[in-house]
Parts: structure tokens; C-alpha cells; sequence
């Protein structure tokens, strides 16, 4: 039986290997130095284009916590001579919509469109003014600095929004990876147009600028697009590398508050995105607490307890260590037995790793889940702009069900040991009894 499952999982690997190399990612650099990836597709008369930058919330400093943010959302919002009625006009009347990205290492704006003529040169000419052209208009400001501050005051009074806060500032510390991707009160409310033009210059400069690119253009044409959008951006800013993340002090905290249930989070600097142990850990926390019900801790949390409706673990990679993440919620008087189960299942999970049943059935979900990760010309985008960003090789996409097929439970295990310590992790409860 095993060895019939593993010769229909390599027909499934060599099948999507072959449906992968269609999207072959064409590279290179705009004469303003941006990095450009195209993928042509003629399938459908659509075009999609996204354009990043090392802008996210680590860019900011600790007392101007939330320009970042703030400058991502205004981007859209008045540029170019536009106002936000006109901008929102001009792409509404052929079509056209925009959406953002924003997290601790980036920043950016996408844009879909139809591929004809008059409509993509309209949405890109507004495309371009968004990007390149920026106003942060003071009465859109004021408007924008009072909804997040309400946003946030709002979300301060959620038992899951309080754990998630307290146990990054445990995590990380002063690192910027630790503040607040919306910013705090304090810092928003004493934010000035000034501020976000000085982070605008500093961070959404050409050389570092990212522009993925799939639809239905030929290479010249995705050529003239990416001169086009990034022409008049800066040309020199003041961008700077993320510092390395230090090991936190082990601490627990139970915070009160009159939720009827404990939400529970545990973390530890986690991995990187290039970081040589990626696909043993993406496998490894698929089996530990990422593949929904058929991972660990939900067998013993939830399954064989009944401690929790859900319980979930991830890694979310960045430049630097991201987060490993730990997270559940149960009734409060289970708050502490539900936490010593989860810390033991981690510790006998880093120790042992993996049964060979767990690996089998974890690289089965894996692979036969990947071409819905990759069925739409947006989820193409998405992974162009995070190859691009983190300068990963251009075969990623090709060499990601290799890599996976080719873990063993022994580099699970190894990889765990060097990269998670059970005992040094941080944890919050949230509505703990008091």
C-alpha cells in the first residue's frame, strides 16, 4: 500500500511539475533598477500588476509606530492631481479594482484590469499616479489617523486582540518585527503629512521597487508597464536592513479580563524566508498543528480532551525570525491544562518528530492542495511578488513539490530541535481566572 501511494504521489509530482513549467517567470531589471517578474498568459483578457516595496510596519521607528500603514493606505487616496473620488471613478468606469498588501516587511498596491487597449492604459495611467505621485492630503489624513485609532480601540477590549499584542511585544521585544502593524494611539494621533512624505522618499524608492506582472501582455509590453510605473518614483532613499531577532525570555502571562473563554497564544522566533530548514518546518507544522483536524495538537487538544474547539500552529517567515505561533481558546477554568497539554504535545513533538504515517499523509495533503494555491492569475501574482521580494530562485514554484516529497521525519525532527525550544517560548492567556 505504500508503495502504491508513493508511486501515485511522484505521477502527481512529474503531473505538476509539467503544469508548472507553463508558468515560466521571465526576469529582469527596469532602467530605474526595479526588479520586474512577468509571466505571459493569453488564457483570459485580464492583466494583473503588483508593485511592493521594503515598507512594511519594521520600517518604522518606535515613535512614529503606524506611519508605514498609514502611508500604504493613502496611497489611493489623492495622487497625481487626483482626488479619492476621481481615482476610484476612473478605475470603477473600465473596470478596473485595486487591493493592498501590507505586513512587517512589505508594502504594495495591486491593480487588475482588462488587457484591451483603453482600459488598461486608463487604469494604468491611474495605477501610476497612486504609486509614483502620492498627495497624503491633510482632511483624508486627519479622517484616516481617527478611524484607525477607533479601529484600535475597538479591538483593545477583544480578549484574542490583547493576547496577540502582549505576546509580540514579549516575543520580539524593541525589535520592529514587535510593534503594531496599525501603529498605537500615541504615536497615530501625533503623526503629521510631513511624516509620511519623509517615509514615502526614504522607502518607496525605484531600486528597491518589486513589480510582478501576469495577464495577457506580450514581454515588450510588460517592459513598457513596469518604465511606466516606477519612472517617477525617488531614486535614493534611506532604506535599511532589518536587525536580527534575539531569543526572548520564557515567560507566561495570564491577563484577566470577563470573556467567558481563555484565549491562549505561545510563540518563539521562528524561520526565515530563505532559511535552509523552511520545507522540513512547513511539513513538520502541517503534521504538528497546521493540517486543520488531522494534525496533532488537534488530536490531543481538541479529539482525545475536548479542551478546544480549534487549536492551530504556523510559522510565518520573514527577512528576519517571524513568528511560530501557538494559538486556542477554551473555557477559562481549562485555561491551565489546556496550556500544560499543548506545551507537552510541542515537547513531544520536537523530540521524537514525526511517525512515518504522519509524514505520508502531511506531504499527501501538501502536494494535492498546491494547484489550488496556483489556480487563478491573482494567486500566480501573490507568489511572483514573494519570489521577487525575497529573491528566491525563479523555479520556486517548480522546485516547491520536490523539496516537499523529498523530507524525511529525521530532518522534521532535526530541524525542530535547532530551531524551536519548547521551554523558551513566550505565552499569554487572556481571560485568565483570576
Amino acid at each position: 500500500m505504500k508503495q502504491f501511494f508513493f508511486l501515485i504521489l511522484m505521477l502527481f509530482v512529474f503531473y505538476s511539475q509539467g503544469a508548472l513549467a507553463s508558468l515560466s517567470i521571465q526576469f529582469w531589471q527596469a532602467s530605474s533598477g526595479a526588479r520586474v517578474y512577468f509571466v505571459e498568459n493569453h488564457d483570459l483578457p485580464i492583466l494583473d500588476v503588483s508593485v511592493e516595496f521594503a515598507a512594511g510596519s519594521s520600517m518604522d521607528i518606535s515613535t512614529q509606530s503606524g506611519c508605514a500603514s498609514l502611508v500604504q493606505q493613502l496611497l489611493s487616496l489623492g495622487a497625481g492631481g487626483f482626488s479619492e473620488d476621481q481615482i476610484a471613478t476612473a478605475l470603477a468606469d473600465v473596470g478596473a479594482q485595486t487591493r493592498s498588501h501590507f505586513d512587517r516587511d512589505r508594502a504594495g498596491i495591486v491593480l487588475r484590469t482588462l488587457s484591451s487597449e483603453r482600459e488598461r492604459k486608463q487604469a494604468l495611467d491611474v495605477f501610476a499616479r497612486i504609486i509614483q505621485f502620492p498627495e497624503f492630503p491633510q482632511a483624508i489624513l486627519s479622517r484616516e489617523k481617527a478611524r484607525t485609532i477607533s479601529s484600535i480601540k475597538e479591538s483593545s477590549t477583544k480578549p484574542d486582540y490583547i493576547a496577540e499584542r502582549e505576546l509580540m511585544k514579549m516575543l520580539y521585544g524593541n525589535h520592529p518585527y514587535g510593534f503594531n502593524e496599525q501603529g498605537e494611539i500615541e504615536t497615530l494621533s501625533k503623526l503629521q503629512r510631513e511624516d509620511l512624505l519623509a517615509f514615502y522618499r526614504a522607502h518607496y524608492v525605484a531600486e528597491g521597487a518589486v513589480i510582478a506582472i501576469i495577464g495577457d501582455v506580450t514581454r515588450l509590453e510588460a517592459a513598457a508597464i513596469a518604465e511606466k510605473l516606477t519612472e517617477g518614483l525617488p531614486s535614493a532613499g534611506q532604506s535599511r536592513d532589518v536587525q536580527p531577532v534575539a531569543i526572548p525570555v520564557a515567560e507566561t502571562k495570564r491577563l484577566p479580563h470577563p470573556a467567558a473563554q481563555s484565549h491562549i497564544q505561545l510563540a518563539y522566533p521562528g524561520l526565515r524566508r530563505n532559511d535552509p530548514d523552511y520545507f522540513p518546518l512547513l511539513v513538520g507544522n502541517h503534521i504538528l498543528g497546521g493540517g486543520g483536524f488531522v494534525s496533532r495538537l488537534m488530536e490531543e487538544v481538541r479529539q482525545q480532551r475536548g479542551l478546544a474547539y480549534s487549536v492551530y500552529s504556523f510559522f510565518a517567515p520573514y527577512k528576519e525570525q517571524g513568528p511560530f505561533q501557538i494559538g486556542l481558546q477554551t473555557k477559562k477554568e481549562q485555561s491551565e491544562e489546556a496550556l500544560a497539554l499543548t506545551q507537552k504535545v510541542l515537547k513531544d513533538f520536537v523530540l521524537n518528530g514525526p511517525t512515518e504515517k504522519e509524514l505520508v499523509a502531511a506531504k499527501q495533503n501538501i502536494i494535492g492542495g498546491f494547484p489550488l494555491r496556483i489556480d487563478s492569475n491573482s494567486k500566480i501574482l501573490s507568489f511572483l511578488s514573494v519570489i521577487g521580494f525575497y529573491q528566491l530562485p525563479l523555479t520556486y514554484l517548480t522546485d516547491y513539490l520536490v523539496a516537499v516529497e523529498a523530507v524525511t521525519a529525521e530532518q522534521i525532527r532535526q530541524a525542530f530541535q535547532r530551531r524551536i525550544q519548547p521551554d523558551g517560548m513566550v505565552a499569554v492567556i487572556a481571560g485568565a481566572i483570576e
